[in-house]
């Protein structure tokens, strides 16, 4: 009787099938094995395009900085890509429009396959250029955007909401990379919760991105002020959102009921971005989003020592310094705790001046010791002086 294939097997065969029977919509290869170096990729992705000599794999590998795109043969290319999970990394999502199948390695060097339903069902552009717009001229004409005011009934910005509408189609486009980085689980209904849910803009879009896709998820917008939830909740009902409600709460003291997936809070003033992060952090959420502002805790604790005093010596660097220390604390306590942390531009500065993003994508295995991680979180809270931060205190990390 001839032995059961390896699941390793069965992913390159998989691979291998799609691409032949033209199913292949795309591969995201992630969470890399063993101690993550700066040399080595942190993700691999795949997908196919046309050019002028036929058919061609793409392959981007995204380093901690950059990104390197190579078009190969095919066959060549799912070779690497085959080569690549076996050998580097432990997860693997393989789109295709016949379905979805998600593999993971353990660390005891099993490894699991999950398939569901396709979040694709049409074949990908195949353009060496991807197409975005479409996606966003059809959000745009999303009725939930016009009852919310952001929008006309042909789809255009209203006055003064270019910038809110430019926010709402970039967090979409955004939280699609990040799902996918993550590896959800379509087979099973999301509990995402978006804490500071204010007039429910972003909100709405969650809920929007989710059905666009068919994946069922129970969003709840986490708002202080009751009479928005009342206007957020209306809204929801005659716009046929189900899943989707509002409460009233304050971000740091409403608990959800369970296990939160995803977390999002948004423009979260001062530590009330380290409170969200830390509610998803004990819910054991999979993805945290967040745009932090008004940066204030750190100011008035640091010490800036020889070579940096001239940036103490000018207010604004002053800020500016205690925003990035921040920023850069939070991320590094997110690695800490086992998530991929990610740091980069939300939309453009003329659409938001709080256009920052910090997020979290929960690993499987791998990432560099914990011990190294805080001897370095101790170096740099050393450096400026830092004795105490909200997130920290939380998670009772010690800075010096």
């Amino acid at each position: 009787m001839p032995a059961a294939p390896d699941s390793e097997t069965i992913f390159s065969s998989k691979l291998r099938n799609a691409w032949e029977a033209a199913t292949f919509v795309k591969l995201t290869l992630s969470a890399p094995e063993g101690d993550a170096e700066a040399a080595s990729p942190r993700k691999l992705k795949a997908r196919p395009v046309e050019l002028k000599d036929g058919r061609r794999l793409c392959l981007v590998e995204a380093f901690q900085t950059r990104e390197i795109t190579r078009n190969h043969p095919p066959q060549e290319g799912l070779k690497l890509l085959s080569e690549a999970f076996a050998k580097g990394f432990s997860r693997a999502h393989l789109f295709t429009t016949t379905g979805d199948f998600q593999f993971r390695r353990e660390s005891s060097g099993q490894v699991s396959v999950r398939a569901s339903r396709p979040a694709f069902t049409q074949g990908p552009d195949l353009g060496h250029d991807k197409q975005r717009q479409p996606a966003q001229d059809a959000l745009a004409r999303a009725p939930f955007l016009q009852r919310l005011g952001v929008t006309n009934s042909e789809g255009a910005p209203r006055p003064g909401m270019a910038g809110k509408l430019r926010q709402v189609q970039r967090f979409v486009e955004i939280l699609g990379h990040l799902l996918e980085d993550w590896g959800w689980d379509a087979s099973r209904v999301l509990q995402v919760v978006d804490m500071g849910a204010g007039k429910g803009y972003l909100t709405f879009a969650l809920a929007y991105a989710f059905q666009q896709r068919g994946w069922e998820a129970v969003v709840t917008g986490v708002e202080v002020r009751p009479e928005l939830v009342e206007n957020a909740n209306t809204a929801a009902w005659e716009l046929g959102f189900s899943g989707l409600h509002f409460v009233a709460g304050s971000i740091g003291q409403w608990q959800p009921a369970g296990p939160v997936d995803v977390l999002v809070a948004l423009h979260a003033c001062n530590t009330a971005t380290d409170d969200a992060l830390f509610q998803g952090i004990q819910s054991g959420a999979g993805l945290l989003v967040t745009s932090p502002c008004c940066h204030q805790e750190l100011r008035h604790q640091m010490h800036i020592a020889h070579p940096l005093i001239p940036v103490s010596k000018h207010g604004i660097l002053q800020e500016r310094q205690a925003e990035i220390l921040t920023d850069a604390l939070r991320a590094h306590l997110l690695e800490i705790r086992g998530y991929d942390a990610r740091v980069f531009e939300f939309v453009e500065p003329e659409h938001s001046g709080k256009n920052l993003m910090l997020a979290g994508v929960r690993r499987g295995v791998g990432g560099r010791p914990v011990e190294v991680l805080r001897s370095e979180l101790a170096a740099m809270c050393g450096a400026f002086g830092l004795r105490s931060q909200r997130l920290a205190g939380l998670l009772e990390e010690v800075l010096s």
